[in-house]
This record gives structure tokens, sequence and C-alpha cells, in this order.
């Protein structure tokens, strides 16, 4: 994906449907070309339409196809992209998740028993804050010139430009950097603060914790800049209200610090750290029997189906197509909607599923094997998979559109300048 195409695709998300990234949206060169070849193929056959120039039709395909990406991490998560799977994919417990949550991430069979630990957490990681002067809603003392500050983050110096023009107020000039800082992307966060009805800028680090041999994560200044100077101290951006700092912890009582509040332990346990230990309270961290990890597996599974249904649900009342995805949803699941019923997971007129959990934990309980009474569910977890790379790779199939003409079955060639309607649909309103 070039540069352009990733700051189309980016703005998309941010704007519609962030979705957080895993390590199973990284791919081997073979496996995009795959996708393409897809594509490829999936265009050669279908039929001319009219451009789709809706906005909200481009929320809506853009939005399935993510929730698609999104079902499809799910069950890849769970080990569902394995070989009987998901039902080795073992959990990790936390007796606090207000002051940790921990996953497993080692292999699927570990050899020899992992023992437990215990985590106390001293302090969280912090980003940098700067906070500026806060100024009257009055215009602006600057006089009308182009003016240029310069952000120093990660080894690297950003120059912002922007023009004050005659008779504008302190206001808008903060929210146009508040807007131009946000748009460039550089790891820094700007909005504005109030008080008693004046407003201040406030620049906030995407990253904690201190870099090594540095203070600070970020820096402004305008003494080497290529426009007019002055915006630094009449804004006070170089106020650092906030230190950056490391989280600080114990791990079985040795001392341990971390840049994030996420860290990874012995190559077994993914921590998330969220607050602070009370005094002599550490949390256990360790790992869930087999029967409910294999619960936690069938809840992560079902959330994951659900958040899909619900998602192209919300957009029956403007997306005639919408229900036609829905429909094939509850197609899939009511193929094994007996022998879920059986272990108390019941699909509902709305398309989702409804766990019941407590036959769910008897039936783990009681069962003699597991791969036996939970196989389907393998089988199940499949069509999921299949159903999500089919929507992923062209959203638009569930798209109402107008065919402009049907192209001679059997006798067409492949054109690589039209891969795909969807990519092309996003670069519509760019130039």
């Amino acid at each position: 994906m070039g540069p352009v195409m990733n700051a189309v695709y980016n703005n998309y998300l941010t704007a519609y449907t962030p979705k957080p990234l895993t390590k199973y949206d990284t791919h081997k060169k073979s496996e995009l070309r795959r996708v393409y070849n897809s594509i490829v193929k999936i265009n050669k056959e279908a039929p001319w339409y009219l451009p789709t120039t809706s906005r909200d039709t481009q929320q809506y395909a853009v939005d399935i196809k993510e929730n698609a990406r999104e079902l499809h991490n799910t069950i890849a998560q769970l080990g569902g992209l394995e070989k009987d799977g998901l039902f080795g994919k073992k959990s990790a417990y936390s007796t606090d998740e207000d002051i940790a949550v921990a996953s497993y991430i080692g292999t699927k069979r570990p050899e020899g028993d992992i023992p437990d630990f215990e985590l106390e957490v001293k302090s969280l990681a912090s980003p940098q804050e700067n906070l500026g002067l806060f100024l009257p809603e009055s215009k602006t003392t600057l006089a009308p010139d182009t003016y240029s500050f310069d952000i120093g983050i990660n080894d690297m110096n950003y120059e912002f430009q922007f023009a004050v023009g005659e008779g504008e107020t302190n206001q808008e000039v903060q929210e146009r950097l508040v807007r131009l800082i946000n748009n460039s992307n550089i790891g820094i966060q700007a909005s504005l603060a109030e008080s008693d009805g004046r407003t201040s800028l406030r620049l906030t680090s995407e990253s904690s914790g201190l870099p090594e041999g540095k203070s600070q994560i970020f820096t402004v200044t305008d003494s080497h800049t290529s426009k007019a100077v002055g915006t630094v101290a009449y804004f006070g951006l170089d106020y650092t209200s906030r230190i950056p700092s490391n989280a600080n912890f114990l791990i079985n009582g040795e001392s341990h610090s971390s840049a994030a509040n996420h860290f990874t332990f012995d190559k077994m346990f993914d921590i998330q750290l969220r607050g602070i230990s009370k005094e002599d309270r550490p949390v256990q961290i360790g790992l869930k029997t087999d029967v409910e990890s294999l619960t936690d597996n069938v809840f992560h599974l079902v959330g994951g189906y659900n958040d899909f249904v619900k998602a192209a649900s919300s957009y029956m009342e403007t997306q005639s197509k919408s229900k036609q995805l829905v429909r094939e949803m509850m197609g899939i699941a009511s193929v094994y909607g007996v022998s879920m019923g059986s272990i108390g997971l019941n699909l509902e007129q709305d398309g989702t599923l409804a766990i019941d959990h407590d036959v769910l934990r008897q039936t783990a309980n009681q069962s003699k094997d597991i791969n036996e009474t939970f196989g389907y569910l393998k089988n199940f977890s499949n069509m999921l998979l299949r159903k999500s790379s089919q929507v992923s790779l062209n959203p638009m199939d569930y798209v109402e559109r107008v065919v402009v003409a049907y192209k001679n079955p059997g006798h067409n060639f492949i054109s690589p300048y039209i891969t795909s309607a969807y990519s092309g649909m996003m670069f519509n309103g760019y130039g």
C-alpha cells in the first residue's frame, strides 16, 4: 500500500470505523499476491456498474469491510487458522483486571507447567503534555503574516506553517492549529482546553515513557524556522505541563519498568496495565484451566460473530442489501443451530447468538471428549472465515448498484487497471 493510498485509507478508518491492528494484518508477498489475483478474477466476469458516489454508501462499504477483517482476526487470534486450534488456545487470568489485564501469547501446547506470578504496579507510564497559555476570545494581537514553528519528535523535525489574517480571534487561530497538527499524523494529538472563557492549546504525545537519554518526547520551537517567529511564545506551546514517565512495577518482588503500559513477560504473557496496586495487594496472573480456556474461546468466537451481525444490521434502514448479508450470516449459524442449542448457544431473531453461560460451562465440564462435543464449532468458524474473506475482497457485493452492461461470459480479458471498484471508490474524493 503506497503512501497516498495509506493516507486515504487511514482517513476512512479514523472517521468511520477505527479498528485495532493485530499481527494478522501483516502479510507475506505470496498472501498479498493471492488477494490481488482473487480481486482480478472477481472483476473479470463482474458486470459494469455505475460509479458509487454516495458518501453514506462509501461509509457503509468501508464499515462492513473493516468489520469483516475484525471477525477474521478474532477467529485467527483464537487459533482458528490452525487445525484444532480453536480448542487448544490457552487463556490467561488476572485476579484484578482494574489493575492489569493478561492474555497468553505462548505456544499452543506449552511444555511443563507455567507457574503463576505476582504483579504489583507502582506507577503507570504517562505521555508528555504541553499546555499553552489561556488566551481570551478577543482578536489576536499577532500581526497578519505567515508564521511557522517546528515540532521535534522521534529524531525528526516537522515544520508547521500557517497564516494569520486581519481580525482573526485567538480561538480561530488555535482551532486552525489543532486541525493542522492532528492532520499531520506525527504522533501528537492537539486539542483545546477551556477555562473561564479562555482557551489554551494542548499538545499530547501518543506514545508514553521517557526515550533513552532524553527528558522529553517532543519539543516545540520557532528559533530556526523559515517563516515569521513568535507563535511559540504567544501561545505558550513550549511549556511542558506533564513530563512523560515510565511504568514501574514488581514481578515476583523484582523491580521492572516499561515505557508503555503494554508489554510482554517471558514471551508468554501480554500484559496491559490499567491502574496502580493498593499497598501489599499484588495481582495474581497465570493460565486458566483447559475448560475455562475453551469457554473463553467460545465467548470470543460468538462475540466476533455478533459484532459483525450488529454492524451489518445497523445499516438496514439505509442500505437495502445489508439485509442480505445479515440473512447469509444467520444461514451460517442456523446450519449448526440444533448442535449449538445443546451447549447453550441460541440463535436470536435478529441473527445474533445468545449464550447461556451455565449450560455452556456445564457441558464443557461434563464432556469426555471436548473435540467431539465442540467439533462442529470448528466448521462454523471455517464458514465464518470464508464469509469474512468474501466480504473483505468485495464489500460492494452488498451495495445496491445500477448495472450498465453485462460482460460476455467466458470471453473476457483480465484488466489489471480495474482491480476493485471498492479501492477506486475511495480515490474519488482525493486529487
